[in-house]
């Protein structure tokens, strides 16, 4: 479908077999609680996107996003290494989204984050998802995640969903996992091997719930016998009447139900269990290390931590047999969010 709005300014709801090319958000007929239209500068200010891209692998974890609240816009990157126990995180604040872009194709169009000398850029196209991030010395990516979809003679099967998000709002998202890449790392002097490596995209908007809540995990993973396999899960955000989980092996894309996280919020850097409701997912997560942010500025608040570490256990796919996870590196969150 082209837009993700209609002609009468009503948002189109469910699961997608292919996205939306634009998410014309600026078209949609948004009304408050006693259904008095929204407009304006509340309108364009009410919008939130972000997107989150991971690069993981047996010895190396990347995760950066780029996050437009338009009152605030956020950058976040971090690198961990597991061999080494080496972590080094980065993050920027621009107050009304100053040095930074976000477009409103999912699949197209430029993200671009500035802060000093250090940019973040992420283009997409034809197919194509290019990360560049130049962060000093210190950290150089330029790596293409492949997008292809069958009518390109690729396998890209994303999940795309779009839900209400309280009684005015909507929330859209599209994730996808075990990707394959391609292109350069430069991690403190040295060059990161990316053969080894899955990419994993988490791109969002919406008119989301004033105040909302997620807990989210992700995998991207190659097992020992060359199975592809990744899921996204989440809970506390997109669950009305659909759900953003999914799981991919082997580039199929098999609909997940309900997800279930098990956790101490006192002590996020202890075991979590990780489960879906219908028998596909079945793992313990070990965190080795998180980044988190707190942040609380009135009318924005945010209580973020995303942790790093490895998946153990089962997953299943559609013919009920049991894939091994030994140990996979991925990544959990726990997030309260007031936007």
């Amino acid at each position: 479908m082209q837009n993700l709005i209609d002609d009468q300014g009503q948002v189109t709801l469910g699961l997608f077999d292919a996205p939306p090319i634009t998410i014309n958000h600026q078209d949609f007929d948004l009304r408050n609680n006693m259904d008095k239209p929204v407009n304006g500068l509340a309108k364009k200010m009410g919008f939130n996107q972000f997107q989150f891209i991971g690069l993981t692998g047996n010895d190396f974890i990347l995760g950066v996003a780029i996050v437009n609240l338009k009152w605030v816009s956020n950058c976040f990157l971090y690198v961990y290494q597991p061999s080494t126990k080496n972590f080094k995180e980065y993050s920027w604040l621009k107050p009304f989204a100053l040095n930074t872009q976000t477009s409103n194709q999912p699949n197209g169009g430029d993200w671009f984050f500035k802060s000093g000398k250090n940019t973040i850029e992420i283009n997409t196209l034809n197919g194509q998802r290019r990360l560049k991030l130049d962060i000093g010395q210190e950290l150089k990516v330029d790596v293409t995640i492949d997008e292809k979809p069958k009518s390109q003679n690729g396998n890209y099967q994303p999940l795309a969903v779009c839900c209400r998000a309280g009684y005015s709002g909507w929330g859209f998202t599209q994730k996808s996992t075990a990707l394959n890449f391609s292109g350069d790392i430069q991690w403190q002097g040295h060059n990161i091997e990316t053969k080894d490596l899955l990419a994993s995209v988490d791109w969002s908007c919406g008119y989301m719930r004033r105040e909302t809540f997620w807990h989210w995990a992700s995998l991207s993973h190659t097992t020992k016998d060359g199975t592809k396999v990744g899921f996204n899960l989440a809970a506390g955000v997109n669950e009305t009447s659909y759900t953003e989980n999914g799981l991919w092996i082997n580039d199929e894309l098999i609909k997940l139900d309900r997800a279930e996280f098990i956790f101490n919020r006192k002590e996020r850097l202890k075991t979590w269990q990780v489960k879906s409701s219908d028998g596909h997912i079945d793992l313990r997560f070990e965190p080795e290390g998180e980044r988190k942010e707190k942040i609380n500025a009135g009318f924005i608040a945010s209580n973020f931590t995303q942790v790093f570490g490895r998946f153990y256990g089962e997953i299943k796919g559609k013919d009920g047999k049991a894939i091994t996870i030994d140990g996979a590196t991925g990544f959990c969150e726990d997030h309260f969010a007031k936007w």
